[in-house]
């Protein structure tokens, strides 16, 4: 009985030993040197062996309250491509009080015939670039890598910032084999804990521990998970770290001996008071002495609400220049960011907002998470990077403005402000949400008059109109691109189309449609073969790449704004020709309105004419809903590539 008790214990001791050997720094073997491919992703070009993360709080030399965070990692490289993944940079901030942040045990290891050859990290390899005034990244350049190296690496990040803790991703770029992440919280701190994304991770039952050479307990937990599928891009996704697993940690409140209870921001009521309660943004909106003798004139003897909106909105417009720098808080301010014409989001929007309230609107800031930021999910102050302004209506509805570009309109924002949900705070500190999604759809309409001769050339000319997002987009992007490399990025986009006389108007009259005229030949439009010419009556609009093509789809897929298309084409057939045949009309539909796709098609004498209307009625359309935008997709351009055939007469 002895033995046997004996045996099971060396047993279990052994498989402990052994699972700690896995997932520890210098224990490479051959048999992972020499593996060619994944064992479950034969495409990937990379993949993470291991990665474990260690999260504790400390005191630093001073007495003072610091996270530290330990995080070991195993890669191996399979193919060329994955060499960028044996480099790594971590951002850190640098505009305030001190982070400290080092690598350690970077090694590569690469297979010598059949020796485990190892190349240690040099200083020549690891360097610190300056992002912006607040931000840096720490770099590393791993050493001698070839396909079938592993590599490995430590870092420790040593902050005093303590109420947002650094997130921990579960999932990367390419597939990991294990994932861990520990974190220990000392009695005196209570955290939010936020999980993130679509991965079912393991969580260990959390356990109290006495903190070693401390006299405080902390409380400990462990997540992990196995096996980890790459997140890879998919069409239509504003921002991928919306959905990849991951923790984030947001301090709630602190209990030190002595000292009482103290809460932080757990909530949007707390968060959104304790923003408008900063002196950068509460104080910001009061004052009114500096804008007021340039806008009164401006709205003097003005009773429409709507005119009142559009003067100040113009105005602030047009003097005020963004310094392409985000936040809901002030950095110079607004009083001398006015004097100064160049301002931060928060500078240009928070005093578009105090002047809106000084012509009597019922006005407010709008906290928002641009795209680039991710969604806000939970109530943290992080949750948000950008403020803009809103005036509510009596109808519980409201007109929203982004004074930070030239181009953008009431209710039309910088695509980099359509994220969802955003937050309005009223006087009185409390706030409502706010739907950022675009309510209507912008129009495209595109009028196409061509002829197709006895070679198969088609020339004609083309007059397309933008309206609203479609004539923002526009605007922002085509209008700052020169015209010669606009028109070669067109003509590369429509497969050998030669463009001439080309034309816009309304360029800065934004109250109009932009409107886009030119001329165009193209030799690849047409197939003659024997006495028949073939064509798509779509021409060069006729897409022929489905972009949902994977047979499942975890993320929504987000359109930015619904749209309409609009395409009306006039095509003169070559003299001698007749129509043999031609596509049958058809109108297609998704469930629950989500979209439309109506081709119409009729033919005389000498003309072939279609008008096409594509209708997508949401900006952004649920994963449920994929397989139906899939196949709605595969039919609408399985009818734009369907022939005309002309036969000689």
């Amino acid at each position: 009985m002895k033995k046997n008790i004996f045996t099971i214990c060396f047993v279990l001791f052994a498989l402990n030993l052994f699972a700690q050997k896995k997932y520890e720094l210098g224990k490479v073997t051959v048999e992972e040197l020499k593996e060619k491919v994944h064992p479950k992703d034969t495409s990937a070009v990379a993949a993470v062996l291991f990665k474990k993360g260690n999260t504790y709080l400390d005191y630093d030399m001073d007495g003072n309250w610091v996270a530290v965070t330990e995080v070991a990692t195993k890669i191996k490289i399979y193919k060329k491509e994955g060499y960028e993944f044996a480099n790594e940079q971590i951002p850190y901030y640098t505009g305030g009080k001190q982070i400290k942040l080092f690598f350690d045990d970077a090694v590569t290891y690469n297979l010598v015939g059949d020796k485990v050859e190892k190349t240690k990290l040099k200083s020549d390899g690891e360097f610190t670039e300056k992002v912006n005034e607040i931000y840096s990244l720490k770099k590393i350049t791993m050493p001698n890598v070839k396909e079938g190296s592993v590599i490995e690496y430590k870092y420790t990040m040593r902050t005093p910032y303590l109420t947002s803790l650094n997130d921990w991703y579960f999932q990367y770029p390419i597939p990991a084999d294990y994932v861990e992440y520990r974190i220990a919280i000392p009695q005196y701190f209570n955290y939010s804990v936020f999980m993130k994304g679509y991965l079912k991770v393991n969580k260990k039952p959390s356990v109290v521990a006495s903190a070693a050479a401390q006299k405080f307990n902390e409380l400990v937990t462990v997540y992990n998970i196995e096996n980890v599928k790459a997140l890879k891009e998919e069409s239509y996704v504003n921002n991928v770290d919306n959905y990849r697993s991951m923790l984030q940690f947001e301090l709630a409140s602190t209990d030190f001996p002595n000292q009482g209870l103290k809460n932080y921001a757990a909530d949007w009521a707390s968060v959104t008071k304790n923003i408008y309660e900063h002196k950068d943004f509460g104080d910001e909106l009061n004052y009114k002495s500096y804008f007021e003798k340039d806008i009164e004139p401006i709205i003097k003897g003005v009773t429409s609400r709507e005119e009142k909106i559009k003067l100040i909105f113009d105005y602030v417009k047009t003097r005020m220049n963004w310094n392409e720098k985000n936040s809901y808080y002030c950095n110079v301010g607004v009083k001398k960011a006015y004097a100064e014409k160049v301002g931060n989001v928060a500078e240009i929007n928070l005093m578009l907002v105090a002047m809106l309230r000084y012509a009597e609107l019922k006005a407010n800031p709008v906290l928002i998470s641009t795209r680039s930021n991710g969604i806000a999910v939970y109530p943290a102050p992080s949750a948000y990077n950008y403020v803009i302004a809103g005036v509510e209506l009596d109808n519980n509805q409201q007109i929203l403005l982004d004074a930070t570009s030239k181009n953008a309109l009431p209710n039309i924002l910088p695509f980099r402000a359509l994220n969802w949900l955003g937050r309005m705070i009223r006087n009185d500190k409390t706030s409502i949400e706010v739907d950022l999604a675009p309510k209507s759809n912008s129009k495209e309409v595109v009028n196409v008059i061509a002829s197709i001769d006895e070679e198969g050339k088609v020339e004609g000319k083309i007059r397309a109109q933008y309206f609203d997002y479609n004539a923002y987009g526009f605007r922002e992007i085509h209008l700052k691109t020169s015209k010669d490399k606009y028109l070669e990025e067109m003509e590369k986009r429509y497969g050998g189309v030669e463009v001439g006389e080309y034309t816009t108007t309304n360029d800065n009259d934004l109250s109009k449609p932009i409107i886009e005229t030119f001329s165009f030949v193209n030799n690849n439009l047409a197939d003659r073969i024997g006495n028949k010419i073939y064509f798509s009556p779509m021409l060069h609009y006729a897409r022929h790449e489905n972009p949902f093509k994977d047979e499942v789809r975890e993320f929504p897929v987000d359109f930015m704004f619904p749209y309409q298309d609009k395409y009306s084409y006039t095509i003169t057939i070559p003299k001698g020709y007749e129509v043999e045949s031609m596509p049958e009309p058809i109108a297609i539909y998704m469930e629950s309105n989500i979209g439309s796709f109506k081709y119409n098609i009729i033919k005389t004498a000498n003309q072939v004419q279609v008008t096409t209307i594509l209708d997508m009625n949401y900006s952004n359309i649920p994963p449920d809903y994929y397989h139906t935008l899939r196949d709605f997709y595969k039919k609408m351009l399985e009818k734009q590539n369907e022939k005309v055939v002309l036969k000689k007469v």
